[in-house]
């Protein structure tokens, strides 16, 4: 996993441009993959693009519906799945939420998330020495790990600030 932005940005940031590379990375992605970057899989990612906080299938639908006519829950779910499996999306499994990445890696790459407690943005990091510590010690048991999701709870830089 390549990290070329930050891990928490800017509140002030140029959010319009981080949106706008984000969809850039999605359509090279798609392109580089040879998959279909079709119109609603674009608005789900723009959907969970409105933010840097993750967002449940719900709460999807209702951005989309602020501006298009309501979409199915199975559309959205649909459309969350093709970009979690071209690692353009993120489950957050304690939020039972998604989260937009523009990182430059695989479905299966480890990652962790930071997740803020004040103000409910999430960053990401990558964890790969740590996901192959763990699958050690799972495999030392006979046990069999298939997906590691490390989620971390705090308190971003921008929030220890304000305090």
């Amino acid at each position: 996993m390549t990290l070329t932005k930050p891990t928490f940005p800017a509140p002030d940031h140029d959010h319009d441009r981080c949106t706008a590379d984000a969809i850039d990375h999605a359509e090279q992605v798609c392109k580089r993959r040879a998959q279909k970057f079709t119109s609603i899989r674009r608005q789900v990612l723009q959907a969970l693009l409105s933010s840097h906080r993750p967002l449940g299938a719900y709460e999807v639908i209702d951005e989309l519906a602020k501006s298009m006519p309501r979409p199915a829950p199975i559309t959205v779910y649909r459309a969350l799945d093709f970009l979690m499996e071209n690692g353009l999306v993120h489950r957050i499994e304690s939020r039972n939420a998604f989260l937009a990445c523009a990182h430059d890696h695989d479905a299966a790459a480890m990652v962790a998330f930071l997740i803020c407690e004040r103000c409910g943005s999430v960053g990401e990091i990558p964890a790969a020495p740590v996901a192959q510590s763990l699958n050690v010690a799972a495999r030392a048991t006979g046990f069999a790990p298939k997906l590691s999701v490390v989620e971390i709870t705090g308190t971003c830089a921008h929030c220890q600030k304000t305090a």
